[in-house]
């Protein structure tokens, strides 16, 4: 009887670190979409104000969303990656560092050639 209970808390322990892996995917996730705004904000400040008397303060603001964009995406992927090399996956598989990585920093580099463009326009 008492290995039957070591059984299933060792099993409940397993599904929590799986429930821990999908919820740091989900919060990697989360951060892609809160860099995606601040890139659909500086891309609105530039629709809004590129008609405006003072063009370069509306770029530079526009600047600040995406640096601060390009800097979640780092950050994201950095602490996400943190996170899954501390857990072990039992049935369910961990998306990979590398995914994580790439994803991060391909949204980091678009950020920052859409700030280049918004600056050239």
């Amino acid at each position: 009887m008492p290995e039957t209970r070591n059984e299933a808390a060792a099993q409940r322990t397993d599904w929590a670190e799986d429930r821990t892996i999908l919820a740091n995917e989900r919060t990697f996730a989360s951060w892609m979409r809160t860099g995606m705004a601040c890139v659909g904000v500086a891309l609105g400040l530039r629709a809004v104000f590129g008609s405006t008397d003072h063009p370069l303060v509306a770029k530079a603001v526009a600047e600040l969303f995406i640096l601060t964009a390009a800097f979640i995406f780092g950050s994201a992927a950095r602490r996400a990656v943190l996170a899954q090399r501390r857990i072990d996956d039992h049935d369910t598989t961990a998306q990979s560092h590398v995914g994580m990585i790439v994803t991060s920093m391909t949204l980091a580099i678009a950020a920052v050639a859409v700030g280049v463009i918004l600056w050239l326009l």
